[in-house]
């Protein structure tokens, strides 16, 4: 109980984020309450944190990156007890988290895993990741073209990755975004093996669908049934995410049951979530490194081993990746080698990051910088994309949103505490929304929503779709509103708000990844040239437009509270602005849908390829690269299902070279 009092002493401070205090007092009540009859204590002894342990070893295969990806090919490749794996995690362990104010637990002890932490479990819990000490912390440069800002990117540094800290939206993108896939292979040896047709098996190989009576209309002939990974309907569906629904509708939007299917992915939906039929998060960690998994001989995991660079033995067309030299919280220096091949699986930040520091890249920026060239390949760190996405607010009248997380209120307060009780007594409830419970994907060509006495042509974006099937423009409402990823507190008139949001699904604009030196301990120079395309402007102030028409459709537009059309943090007025002010307010708001991607695409060298379509570094055969950063370009949608489809195919393609015997 003195824990409990200090948590929540500890909680009436004021936190800079905006929902950091109080989803950090609702992760502490669960560990005070649930902690000890469920805790998966096996995890702990199975993570390696003593790297002197591992250090001087040598392993058949080792993976750099225990995040989505590297969480699947770990597992995978350890199906063959032949094949001895070292899977390599920056993520260091963690400790009970009572507001992040104390670094000893007495109650709980130490963890060492993300499936054990609630800010994992808990779907509503994962902006209490960002900014901690399980997040890379990075912020891009200054962004010319968006009033100078930088940008916060929250990167998981977490077994698991960023599926600890993400919004559990499962999505695809678009079939025919995976055809462009394989074009852009240019008839290269396995290109096809990209297309919609031939990926779309990865996909089911990963997913488990779960059921949901509340949601009868999906086709479960065309979901995976027998996959690791549990996807569904799961977590909350609150009363406002119905009226979004409705309100879409009303505007033109055509409604899908699926957005995930070979029919397409246009329309309105409440998404896909991965959250489990207890009411909790499903991590590639907790699907894929379970504790049978961790058992295996044939395995090691290592947490808080942070890479410095991939060794290499020879020159030219003989170069092969023979270890990893990677480093310790101290400091303190390690060597592990590898018989067969390393695989870098670190996100498409720290995989180019990475890349560079070994060697391998654009050889003037390497030269600038003082490391050798080893491998002269312009395109790591090149053509980096992301979602850009504008962040809208509204007041709502009702008290049904999630606001009550950050408690201002006695009826806040309330309304928190009966929220914990329903998740503690039922696994059911606000908790577990995921806060972006609905979303419409849409074209910003659709004369419906865009009709021509609206809308000129001159206003009209560039068609940077894959087909007339494919989204470039997404809405989401979120349960509540928030402003600069969450980091900022804004005012509003009835305590109650809901969030609308527009994404740019194809963005033109494209950036870098870069070295600030060549110390390995320094954070990589992240430049998205956020909106730098004329185009992306033009298609987020479209989604503006529409934001606007739909929040004035019923039921949404009843759920606005008008007392709040002064308060210059609400969006109660767009229709009353210019384009031009809209315009403006785009690129002084923009911000970041953290799915950065395309930063050492699958592509031809001459196209500014960094791997081919069996994931090997071009010139460096025994050297694969699986993460967000081979997409050959950016989906029209979310970014986790991709990665996890990569994964799949990845570890088939590896386990088909080193076991000639393997048959997927």
């Amino acid at each position: 109980m003195n824990a409990l009092r200090s948590l929540l002493a500890s909680a009436r401070r004021k936190d800079p984020t905006v929902l950091g205090g109080s989803v950090a007092t609702l992760a502490a009540l669960f560990v005070v309450w649930k902690w000890a009859a469920n805790r998966e204590g096996e995890t702990q002894g199975k993570l390696i944190t003593d790297l002197k342990t591992v250090g001087d070893e040598e392993y058949d295969v080792i993976i750099v990156g225990g995040g989505t990806a590297g969480c699947v090919i770990a597992s995978r490749l350890t199906e063959d007890p032949s094949i001895k794996v070292l899977l390599l995690e920056a993520g260091q362990r963690y400790v009970c988290v009572f507001v992040r104010a104390v670094t000893e637990c007495s109650t709980c002890g130490d963890i060492y895993s993300g499936k054990d932490n609630p800010n994992t479990l808990i779907p509503c819990a994962y902006f209490n990741y960002w900014r901690s000490e399980h997040d890379w912390g990075l912020f891009t440069e200054p962004q010319e073209h968006a009033a100078n800002r930088t940008v916060y990117w929250p990167r998981g540094k977490q077994l698991g990755g960023c599926t600890n800290l993400n919004a559990a939206m499962f999505h695809y993108g678009a079939p025919s975004d995976y055809d462009e896939w394989a074009e852009l292979q240019k008839g290269q040896p396995g290109a096809l093996g990209w297309s919609y047709a031939a990926i779309h098996p990865y996909f089911e190989k990963f997913e488990k669908y779960n059921p949901s009576q509340a949601w009868p209309d999906v086709d479960l002939t065309l979901r995976g049934a027998q996959g690791l990974v549990q996807v569904g309907y799961g977590g909350y569906c609150g009363p406002y995410t119905n009226d979004f629904i409705k309100a879409c509708r009303a505007a033109g939007v055509a409604h899908s049951h699926d957005v995930n299917t070979h029919r397409g992915t246009l329309g309105v939906t409440k998404v896909m979530t991965y959250i489990d039929n207890k009411g909790q998060r499903v991590t590639a960690e907790r699907a894929y490194l379970t504790s049978d998994v961790l058992a295996r001989d044939n395995l090691k995991v290592a947490t808080g081993a942070y890479a410095n660079r991939v060794l290499f033995n020879g020159a030219g067309p003989s170069i092969r990746a023979t270890g990893v030299e990677y480093r310790d919280a101290s400091g303190a220096l390690f060597v592990s080698r590898a018989r067969k091949e390393v695989v870098l699986s670190a996100g498409a930040v720290h995989t180019p990051h990475i890349l560079m520091l070994s060697g391998v890249g654009p050889a003037d920026h390497l030269q600038s910088v003082g490391i050798p060239v080893l491998a002269d390949l312009p395109g790591v760190g090149s053509g980096l994309k992301d979602h850009p996405v504008i962040d809208t607010r509204y007041a709502n009248k009702y008290s049904d949103t999630t606001d009550f997380l950050r408690p201002k209120t006695l009826a806040h307060r309330v309304q928190f505490l009966k929220a914990v009780a329903q998740y503690q007594l039922t696994g059911t409830g606000p908790l577990t929304s995921q806060v972006a419970e609905a979303a419409a994907f849409l074209r910003t060509d659709d004369s419906v929503m865009f009709p021509s006495e609206k809308y000129t042509k001159e206003d009209a974006p560039e068609d940077t779709t894959t087909g007339k099937a494919a989204p470039d423009l997404e809405l989401f409402l979120s349960a509540t509103g928030y402003k600069d990823t969450g980091l900022t507190l804004f005012d509003n008139p009835s305590g109650y708000t809901f969030g609308m949001h527009a994404v740019c699904l194809r963005p033109k604009s494209s950036g870098t990844i870069r070295l600030k030196s060549k110390n390995p301990t320094d954070a990589p120079l992240i430049d998205p040239h956020d909106v730098e395309d004329y185009n992306d402007v033009k298609t987020l102030v479209r989604g503006l437009r529409l934001i606007d028409d739909i929040v004035k459709q019923e039921p949404l537009a009843s759920r606005i509270d008008r007392s709040g059309d002064t308060y210059p943090d609400l969006q109660h007025d767009l229709s009353g602005k210019t384009d031009a002010a809209l315009e403006q307010f785009v690129r002084e708001n923009v911000s970041t849908l953290y799915h950065p991607a395309c930063s050492a695409r699958m592509a031809p060298l001459e196209d500014g390829g960094v791997v081919d379509p069996m994931l090997r570094v071009h010139g460096i055969p025994n050297l694969r690269i699986a993460d967000a950063s081979v997409f050959p370009s950016i989906v029209a949608g979310h970014t986790t299902a991709p990665v996890y489809a990569i994964a799949e195919k990845a570890s088939d393609l590896m386990r088909r070279d080193l076991s000639p015997d393997y048959k997927a």
